[in-house]
């Protein structure tokens, strides 16, 4: 049960209105639509941060998956284990993330390996990330995609906070969906 009623089409502010255009937009819009003037300005940013870029379908859900498994976050992990398994990611690959199984062998590739390594500092670290962490993603990325897969860790740590904090819920497709894949 959701700590703060979710908002639904019937009783959205009038800013609001043109976003739930009849139907149900989800408990992260449901809860903010409560204080409209902080749900105006966090979707564009949030979609910004987490929507599509010239950064890889593939690598923004390994990021939004790990950050979303190291902070605990349920429905996160449950809406983003749906979303990476569409984007192309293996099972194996998603259990992973997930912290359901070592990644010793899973992700093979210098980039993603490079890439967890960076989520799993960002998302759990206290302080600087280590130099040899940072130097090793150096190696594979550019600046520019270093700077947007940080924001993405961020703005995933945002959302997965807000979340937990206001226990939203799974919706009834998503949790359908995760047991058909073996993930509940």
């Amino acid at each position: 049960m959701p700590l703060v009623e979710l908002i639904d089409h019937r009783s959205a502010p009038l800013l609001l209105r043109e976003l739930f255009g009849g139907d149900d937009p989800g408990p992260i819009v449901g809860a903010l639509a409560q204080v409209p003037e902080l749900c105006l300005v966090t979707l564009p940013f949030v979609g910004a941060a987490l929507g599509p870029s010239h950064v890889p379908l593939r690598w923004k859900e390994i990021a939004i998956l790990r950050t979303s498994a190291l902070l605990g976050c349920r429905y996160c992990v449950d809406a983003h284990t749906v979303v990476a398994l569409d984007a192309g990611l293996a099972a194996e690959e998603v259990a992973t993330l997930r912290c359901e199984r070592p990644d010793t062998a899973t992700f093979t590739d210098p980039v993603e390996r490079a890439l967890v390594a960076w989520i799993d500092e960002v998302a759990t670290g206290r302080g600087p990330v280590p130099d040899h962490v940072g130097a090793e993603l150096r190696r594979h990325l550019d600046d520019h995609t270093i700077v947007e897969l940080t924001v993405t860790v961020g703005a995933t740590l945002l959302l997965n906070r807000f979340a937990t904090a206001l226990c939203l819920p799974s919706s009834p497709a998503t949790l359908q969906r995760l047991a058909a894949e073996g993930f509940r």
